[in-house]
């Protein structure tokens, strides 16, 4: 299942989201994050999904590779439902014991599922379609204006992006730890939940000195380049907004006003 992450992952291809401007990409996120929460009815319930079908097909981005990140998540979202399926009051659907289930949660418990899934999958695309490199230059361009109040805007991007490199190293370095712990012995699907918990030891103590290893090697090779930070620095590929950016801005902001105007008008 940790394999199965795909945020931070970036896959390479000659598609339309590709080649979008990468402060496009990140201000598509954000729209499409906080409109998975507007979604309250069918309709909106079609535009969203109708929205996130259209940007799967134009990213060519194989459609396995999108739900294979939902895995990793796949307890949590199992959780989700029944917790809004048994706790959340209303109409009941059966009870067993203490236990209700009511139809409102059944209903928000799947729109629990559906949001969770979104999300995932939404940040999961801007990811896969976006280099780190880009995604430094985007933040750093798109955040540009916070330098007028001293905000480190250069280091943010840069720890962002580092970070969001590191998820599928550090992801498949824990999938390297367990195999080699498995084949001296360990185990850590059997036992009582706390036998399990201290079964990770072993896990996370390798990973935390790989991680602090890695980072201690990246901090001393930028040194070793002169790095300085953001001031004075120039990019081989300066960004430019192009003709196809400034369209999907405007079918952004379409995309943004009917799922408010549907949300006015319940």
């Amino acid at each position: 299942m940790i394999r199965d992450m795909t945020i931070g992952q970036y896959y390479p291809a000659k598609s339309v989201l590709h080649r979008l401007d990468p402060r496009v990409k990140l201000m598509g996120t954000l729209i499409f994050l906080v409109s998975v929460f507007l979604i309250h009815d069918v309709p909106s319930f079609i535009i969203v999904t109708g929205a996130l079908c259209l940007c799967i097909a134009l990213s060519k981005v194989p459609v396995s590779l999108m739900l294979r990140g939902m895995r990793a998540i796949f307890v949590i979202m199992l959780m989700t439902f029944f917790f809004n399926l048994f706790l959340t009051p209303g109409e009941p659907i059966f009870q067993a014991g203490p236990l209700k289930a009511t139809w409102e949660g059944l209903k928000l418990g799947l729109y629990m599922l559906m949001r969770l899934s979104y999300l995932i999958i939404g940040a999961s695309l801007m990811t896969l379609t976006t280099t780190p490199n880009q995604l430094t230059d985007g933040l750093e361009k798109g955040l540009g204006f916070l330098n007028r109040l001293h905000v480190p805007v250069h280091e943010v991007a840069m720890m962002m992006s580092i970070a969001l490199r590191f998820i599928p190293i550090l992801t498949e370095e824990m999938e390297k730890i367990m195999q080699a712990q498995k084949a001296r012995g360990a185990d850590f699907e059997s036992g009582s939940l706390i036998r399990r918990a201290r079964g990770l030891i072993p896990i996370l103590v390798p990973l935390f000195i790989s991680a602090i290893r890695r980072a201690n090697d990246l901090a001393m090779a930028m040194e070793a380049r002169c790095y300085h930070g953001g001031v004075g620095r120039t990019r081989m590929k300066p960004l430019k907004y192009q003709g196809r950016d400034l369209a999907a801005y405007i079918i952004m902001a379409v995309y943004l006003a009917a799922l408010i105007i549907l949300r006015i008008l319940k």
